[in-house]
């Protein structure tokens, strides 16, 4: 995909990677995790087209905002389009299963591929896919890895932020 912009942004759980138009955004990258990538030879480094982002980004981290509010564009198949806004729709501090998300979509049976729509969200955060819990609520796959999850379901609430690994291991990111 040519034409397009990237930049990094401080969180605190590493140099997120987005990518995008002036219009709308396309990828955010964690810096860990399977899911994790770099910038494509034909992407310029351009760091105005990501302000409003950043700005966004760092208001959630601080826990001044629950829902973004930013252009997207999603280049999914219509199921996977479909998971992605369902997604954006969650609100900050609660959770879901994939087998709800199956449910409220009309498509019961399709947990599994609810599951892999989320595993190819382009916008994590974003588009909150670390919402989404396992029916028993384990924690399962996520792009960014387990720890990130952790770290973001702590950071709004949904689980203790007093214990566990990915308090601990993200402390010190600035």
């Amino acid at each position: 995909m040519s034409g397009l912009y990237y930049t990094h942004i401080a969180s605190p759980v590493g140099q997120l990677l987005v990518a995008g138009t002036g219009d709308a955004l396309h990828f955010l990258s964690f810096p860990s995790g399977h899911k994790a990538f770099g910038p494509r030879a034909d992407w310029r480094q351009a760091d105005a087209p990501f302000r409003e982002v950043a700005r966004q980004l760092d208001a959630y981290f601080a826990g001044d905002l629950q829902r973004f509010d930013l252009p997207l564009h999603l280049s999914g198949t219509a199921f996977q389009n479909s998971v992605w806004r369902y997604l954006a729709d969650i609100p900050f501090g609660d959770t879901r299963s994939y087998g709800q998300i199956a449910a409220e979509l009309g498509r019961p049976k399709a947990s599994r591929a609810v599951g892999a729509a989320n595993g190819n969200n382009p916008l994590p955060v974003i588009l909150p896919c670390h919402r989404v819990l396992g029916a028993d609520g384990s924690l399962t796959g996520f792009g960014g890895g387990i720890p990130v999850k952790e770290f973001l379901l702590r950071h709004e609430g949904v689980l203790p932020r007093n214990r566990g690994s990915a308090t601990r291991l993200f402390n010190g990111f600035s």
